[in-house]
């Protein structure tokens, strides 16, 4: 059985070939580009190693193409955790870090832990993903060019600046309308992302940004692990007869999880505001527990705000696992938050 640790940086791709049947090592380092990933393959067939078990650390977006094009090749490919990698690494004692060496630990990683298989999102997915990603950085460009508006209305400005800012602001204006009538367009093309879209958007607290990032996120993920990837499951502490949890993992993409809690939290305080939407079932338990509200339920404890990021969570999953998740309605909040995450590793 063949092993290829790759280590991957913006230039290059540094690999290591690890034959466990005779431990023997070879190493090449080929351009990250697409020209290199053929070289890469065709030094793999003269290796007679064309089946062997790939072993990347994503490193930004530089692995994506190398992956994908490996993946198309009809290699298995695994996703290593740069932190379980690094952690691996000291556990081996290596105590230099270099390129060469990281290919190393890669392969070695491959054949010991068998990771589990990675499997390439599909290509609507993908290109989701990507004006999604455009969408947001024209938005975030947007917002500073309303700063500075705002800041150039307080000060004595030049009238160029302000013409500058002007221009700049209905332009990038005009290329966010573009691009989310593009995302619009790309989900409804597909009938699995626009079911998908409206099951969220049909959960107390997810607009419109919020259901656009779940969509692509869940069209590639199990469900199950939708929690625990995006760091809000608990942390457990468990030594001796005492057991308790802990603040949430806070593990995954941060960007995501900020959009997903700031969508329970203000649909929370919508629900304690005067004149609020009135809600039933869990919504309303979920509007009615202040800040620093604690739910427990066999010694498990919450903060007010974790819970209603938790609680959710599993709307998200009752709602695509059961559609409307009318036979849930009827448990208590607080039981709820216990039961589907608090009290145990996961919420999903």
């Amino acid at each position: 059985m063949f092993y290829l640790g790759i280590d991957v940086s913006k230039a290059k791709l540094d690999c290591l070939l690890l034959d466990m049947s005779s431990s023997k090592r070879k190493s090449k380092t080929v351009p990250n580009s697409t020209e290199g990933v053929r070289t890469l393959l065709a030094w793999l067939d003269k290796q007679q190693a064309g089946a062997a078990h790939v072993i990347m650390e994503p490193t930004g977006v530089y692995h994506e193409q190398a992956a994908l094009a490996l993946s198309d090749a009809g290699l298995k490919l695994s996703l290593v955790n740069p932190a379980q990698l690094r952690n691996f690494a000291q556990g081996l004692g290596m105590k230099n870090k270099t390129d060469a060496a990281d290919s190393a630990v890669l392969a070695r990683y491959g054949a010991t832990q068998n990771p589990a298989l990675w499997q390439p999102p599909p290509a609507c997915v993908r290109e989701l993903r990507a004006l999604l990603a455009r969408r947001d950085a024209v938005a975030d460009d947007l917002q500073r060019e309303k700063n500075r508006a705002e800041k150039a209305a307080a000060t004595e400005t030049p009238a160029l600046v302000q013409q500058s800012i002007d221009q700049a602001t209905a332009f990038l204006g005009q290329e966010l309308d573009k691009l989310q009538q593009a995302i619009d367009q790309h989900i409804d093309r597909h009938p699995d992302l626009r079911d998908k879209r409206a099951l969220l958007l049909s959960i107390p607290g997810v607009g419109g940004r919020v259901s656009d990032h779940l969509t692509a996120l869940l069209a590639s993920r199990d469900a199950r692990h939708f929690a625990s990837w995006f760091g809000l499951t608990p942390k457990e502490y468990s030594s001796g007869g005492s057991r308790y949890l802990g603040r949430i993992s806070k593990r995954g993409d941060r960007y995501l999880r900020m959009l997903l809690t700031h969508g329970a939290l203000g649909f929370a305080r919508g629900q304690r505001r005067p004149g609020g939407r009135p809600a039933a079932g869990w919504p309303a338990t979920l509007g009615a527990g202040g800040a620093g509200a604690r739910q427990s339920q066999q010694g498990c404890l919450c903060t007010g705000q974790q819970a209603r990021a938790h609680l959710l969570c599993n709307a998200a999953r009752w709602r695509a696992l059961y559609g409307n998740g009318d036979a849930h309605e009827e448990k208590n909040g607080a039981q709820r938050v216990c039961d589907a995450g608090l009290n145990h590793a996961t919420c999903l």
